[in-house]
């Protein structure tokens, strides 16, 4: 019997994950890497140069021309919500990763968080996962 490549496929693994994405300025900067390729683009007028500043913890991004602010999280499975991109980062780890799937109860244990917003968290990531398949 033959090996199944994609079941033997390298994955990430935690301390991996952890290095690449363990603080919030690194998930931050990956969030603005996947959001923006090409760079900043205001959403309103389309310009491209803008100034950051942070409003409390969350950095905003203030279009030069229109003076249209908007921040990462705007227009993502983020917005509005208060955890930290660390936490939405691992949930999303743990959820792509498991193999049997997560129950919300294993979330709220692993993430420290309680568990309505655990059930919260999985559902999203759940739907953005199935809204991204039926696009393709």
């Amino acid at each position: 019997m033959s090996i199944n490549p994609i079941q033997f496929q390298r994955g990430l693994s935690l301390p991996d994950f952890l290095s690449q994405y363990g603080t919030e300025a690194q998930c931050e900067s990956a969030l603005e890497k996947v959001r923006w390729r090409d760079g900043f683009r205001c959403p309103q007028c389309g310009h491209d140069h803008c100034t950051v500043f942070r409003r409390g913890q969350q950095p905003l991004y203030q279009c030069s021309a229109c003076h249209h602010q908007t921040s990462l999280r705007v227009g993502t499975l983020f917005q509005a919500s208060k955890l930290p991109l660390t936490t939405w980062f691992l949930a999303i780890y743990l959820i792509t990763q498991a193999k049997n799937g997560v129950s919300a109860l294993e979330l709220m244990r692993s993430l420290g968080i309680s568990w309505r917003a655990a059930w919260r968290l999985k559902h999203k990531i759940l739907r953005a996962m199935l809204e991204q398949e039926a696009d393709r």
